[in-house]
């Protein structure tokens, strides 16, 4: 099987394109073209570089981008140049993805009057339904009689609950 870096060569070879031909084209450098078709990795600095400029460079040969990402994961686990590589696959979305996807798809337009609009009418509705239904009791029933205090000097006592007053009036007395 051959590696990343000759089937990287003969994708170019096949399509009778030259090194600066692709670089133009690629807009990656004469120099890292020719490194990636010699499998020369320690010339990048960090294999996210690689891994992009093989990605790109290979979508523009037209060659099978996923299985030749998979071969280079191989090849790097095997070098000594960059033994930490972990893998570009995303991690499996979870619920958290799912409920934002479904999120990003609403119409919030249309929805967010809808929902400020319900949001008042149960306000309302629950204001109204509490108004109804508070108790309506004298807030006087159930007292004993009030304390009051005397002059100085004298001792206080106690006065009853007034049981037949008349109705309140608006009015100030």
């Amino acid at each position: 099987m051959p590696s990343v870096a000759e089937q990287l060569r003969a994708g170019r070879e096949r399509q009778k394109l030259t090194v600066a031909e692709a670089a133009d084209a690629t807009k990656i450098k004469s120099d890292h073209i020719r490194a990636l078709e010699a499998g020369q990795w320690k010339t990048f600095t960090a294999p996210v570089y690689l891994r992009g400029f093989i990605r790109n460079y290979a979508g523009y040969l037209r060659l099978e981008v996923p299985q030749l990402m998979r071969e280079l994961e191989a090849e790097l686990v095997k070098s000594r140049h960059f033994p930490e590589t972990s893998s570009l696959s995303p991690p499996a979305p979870g619920p958290l993805d799912f409920v934002a996807l479904w999120l990003s798809r609403l119409k919030w337009r249309l929805i967010l009057p809808i929902v400020l609009i319900a949001g008042v009418v149960w306000g309302i509705f629950y204001a109204v339904n509490s108004y109804r239904t508070r108790p309506k009791k004298d807030p006087l029933n159930g007292l004993s009689g009030g304390m009051y205090r005397t002059r100085p000097g004298l001792s206080s006592g106690t006065l009853p609950v007034p049981t037949n007053l008349p109705p309140a009036s608006g009015r100030n007395r």
